[in-house]
């Protein structure tokens, strides 16, 4: 019993009423107008010039509702009153192709919203106003309710005060009713249409292929730094009492490293927060960049023979960036896995394709990194992003070699 009265004692219930009574409210002003048809007919039956009005003021809030700025204006009210999660309306690319079933819902959500409202305003004001005036009498106020030729009336005593608490339960049931029925009416009616169901999908996979390409980026760019970094610093504190100066380089290159990945890190989390634009923040290290990455390593006490062939500049944009990414994972893993010795770095860039390859080492001696399991599969998704080929393995007795080949066309 108590769980079935639980609605009526909710302040969410009367604010949804309250906004079915707004919605009511908000069409008065049309009403005047609605009402000029029936000027002309004024000899017709007050039933079907009542009705011809009625039918005008339909048209007239119907005719509101066409409008796209309604959508937007209603949307955050239902939400807020209603307490329903109505996402907000998005742009459609092509909003004169919405079908027909999108175009008219919230027109009809206009209808029903004036209609329930008028319904909760009218009916519940009239209950609500007994429930008060019944009691004992007050006002002299009398009720009576007839049901199939069987008539009670309550004139005073106990039986006024039963039938003011009858008025306001039956008052309080129907703004739950309506209510309830604005907060189903509302997702089918305000909610995403189709067009900009699909729009929400295809901006949700453009942010998970935005995060998917930071993950990328952060881990080539964080997992190289502190691999150099590492090794730095093992290097530096060899030398530090034998040899100042190339202690003092090995510091030099940790803090060079070390501020370069600040910046990508800062890049990184200003874009999740969405305080910083694609345009204002996007990294710039290109293949440009690249003798400045074989510097920082010779600090750390690599040994790095490069063959850049080509003219490098005429490699723009998207491939630029995402060759040094993939020359940067290569020495990452000549750094961490290899054993030592030269380290061959060849970028080779030709009108229509650009050539990579990274060469170490490898046997006895390697590096004892841990590995996460994530570089050379992100090397390979982002090749084959590129339409590129990539290749990783053995190069004769103990040699890795990670070699790509991207189509500069076609990344263009």
């Amino acid at each position: 019993m108590f769980r079935g009265i639980r609605p009526l004692l909710r302040g969410s219930t009367y604010a949804g009423a309250l906004f079915a009574s707004c919605g009511a409210l908000a069409s008065l002003p049309l009403a005047p107008f609605a009402m000029l048809p029936t000027l002309a007919l004024r000899s017709a039956p007050y039933g079907v010039r009542m009705s011809l009005g009625l039918l005008a003021w339909a048209a007239l809030i119907g005719a509101v509702g066409l409008a796209r700025t309604t959508r937007r204006a209603l949307v955050p009210a239902a939400r807020r009153l209603l307490r329903v999660p109505l996402p907000d309306p998005v742009p459609v690319r092509r909003p004169g192709v919405e079908p027909a079933a999108d175009r008219w819902r919230t027109p009809l959500w206009l209808l029903l919203h004036v209609a329930l409202g008028w319904t909760a305003a009218l009916v519940s004001g009239v209950l609500f106003v007994a429930a008060l005036t019944l009691p004992g009498g007050w006002l002299d106020a009398e009720a009576g309710l007839s049901l199939f030729g069987w008539t009670v009336r309550a004139q005073g005593g106990w039986s006024s005060w039963a039938m003011a608490l009858g008025c306001a339960l039956l008052g309080a049931t129907v703004c739950a009713a309506v209510t309830y029925a604005l907060r189903w009416l509302a997702p089918r009616l305000l909610g995403p249409s189709s067009a900009e169901r699909l729009a929400l999908a295809a901006e949700r996979e453009r942010r998970l292929a935005e995060r998917n390409r930071l993950a990328h980026e952060l881990h080539d760019s964080i997992g190289h730094t502190l691999t150099a970094t590492t090794i730095q610093a093992a290097v530096a504190g060899e030398l530090l009492a034998a040899d100042p100066v190339a202690a003092r380089g090995a510091l030099r290159g940790i803090e060079e490293s070390a501020r370069a990945a600040l910046e990508d890190l800062d890049y990184v989390l200003g874009v999740l927060r969405e305080e910083k634009t694609e345009a204002e923040a996007a990294p710039t290290r290109t293949l440009a960049d690249l003798p400045e990455l074989l510097d920082r390593l010779r600090h750390a006490g690599a040994v790095v023979e490069p063959e850049l062939l080509g003219d490098l500049a005429q490699v723009r944009g998207t491939l630029s960036r995402a060759a040094y990414r993939i020359v940067q994972e290569g020495l990452t893993n000549a750094l961490r896995h290899g054993a030592g010795g030269p380290i061959e770095v060849r970028v080779a860039a030709t009108r229509d394709v650009l050539e990579l390859s990274v060469v170490n080492r490898t046997g006895p001696g390697a590096g004892g990194f841990p590995t996460s399991g994530h570089g050379l599969p992100g090397l390979t998704e982002r090749v084959r992003l590129l339409h590129g080929e990539i290749e990783a393995g053995p190069d004769g007795p103990q040699r890795w070699r990670l070699a790509v080949r991207l189509p500069v066309r076609a990344s263009a």
